[in-house]
């Protein structure tokens, strides 16, 4: 079970739980009422709240949901201390059935982590689709050095991002990217399930190779250039 929940303007807080785990996975809540009514809706057992930073718009929903489940326990890096129940900025650990990964993806933030989870990689907002994340912290390595990780993912790895850009993204990287054509067919793709009120995400690692510039920048230079290129677009 995969579900993007819509939340604020164009979060999306996703629920995760494998083909064999009635457990939920919940990451990035940035409010807690639509995952509250999903779980009780469906009959589901939260397993845990993954955090991938702590911005506002992915930790707004942790408080109530603690109250409503107070032995949840919550995993996000240091950034997220003051809410979190066990830190983590890398490697891997184990919650309940699951195994997970942490994959440090700072830039946007000084501490952001992706997680992946059975080929399911939620990365807050360093990675969107055809896109990336703005580069708050300033340092660009940082959010290059992420990306370069994530990058090395299989194909088919499952890309859950926690906004709904891809528009705007496509948009840009039509500007930017040497072969059009794959940007062109996604564009038309996703303005007809947008158009529906239905999500672009999630996407996948080798669809993303194809239309996002970020993921194909070379080198660090030009990755910056991109980056800010895209900042003033």
């Amino acid at each position: 079970m995969l579900i993007p929940l819509p939340a604020l303007n164009d979060n999306y807080i996703w629920l995760y739980a494998d083909s064999d785990e009635h457990k939920v996975l919940i990451i990035d809540p940035a409010e807690a009422a639509p995952v509250l009514h999903y779980l009780s809706a469906h009959n589901l057992i939260p397993a845990a709240i993954l955090l991938t930073h702590g911005h506002a718009d992915h930790i707004g929903g942790v408080a109530e949901l603690i109250r409503c489940y107070p032995h949840l326990a919550v995993y996000g890096s240091d950034e997220t201390a003051k809410i979190a129940t066990q830190v983590v900025n890398q490697g891997e650990f184990a919650c309940g059935n699951y195994r997970i990964e942490v994959i440090p993806t700072a830039g946007h933030t000084a501490k952001h982590i992706s997680f992946v989870v059975n080929n399911h990689l939620f990365c807050g907002d360093s990675l969107f689709s055809a896109g990336c994340g703005r580069v708050f912290t300033g340092d660009y390595q940082a959010m290059f050095d992420g990306i370069q990780r994530l990058k090395a993912l299989a194909d088919d790895t499952l890309v859950c991002a926690a906004h709904e850009y891809t528009l705007s993204n496509l948009r840009f990287a039509l500007t930017v990217v040497a072969d059009k054509s794959a940007v062109e067919r996604q564009l038309e793709k996703v303005e007809a399930l947008r158009a529906q009120g239905k999500p672009s995400l999630p996407t996948t690692l080798g669809l993303e190779r194809t239309i996002n510039p970020f993921l194909q920048a070379q080198t660090l230079e030009e990755f910056i250039r991109l980056r800010q290129a895209k900042d003033q677009f």
